[in-house]
């Protein structure tokens, strides 16, 4: 454990931020899991709604750093990719 009174604060602030980015990565699975839930279904107005969910907390989250720009940008397209493959 840390000694120091920095060391101490610097651990703190560790542990909360990671709690907190924890909660945000169950979000971003969570609202992936309803639009894949949708897309099996085969609702599409139900996709449409959960795609445009999920891409709010994905660019959320990504934009706090949690996510990578990158991989926020991955799950996106290949979510809409899923949700544009049921109005064939």
């Amino acid at each position: 454990m840390a000694n120091h009174v920095s060391a101490l604060k610097r651990a703190k602030q560790s542990e909360a931020r990671r709690v907190r980015n924890r909660a945000y990565r169950t979000k971003v699975r969570n609202a992936v899991k309803e639009v894949g839930q949708a897309v099996l279904a085969g609702d599409k107005e139900q996709a449409n709604a959960a795609l445009c969910k999920a891409v709010s907390t994905i660019d959320k989250v990504a934009g706090k750093g949690v996510l990578h720009g990158s991989t926020a940008s991955r799950y996106v397209a290949r979510l809409s990719a899923q949700v544009a493959k049921l109005a064939v």
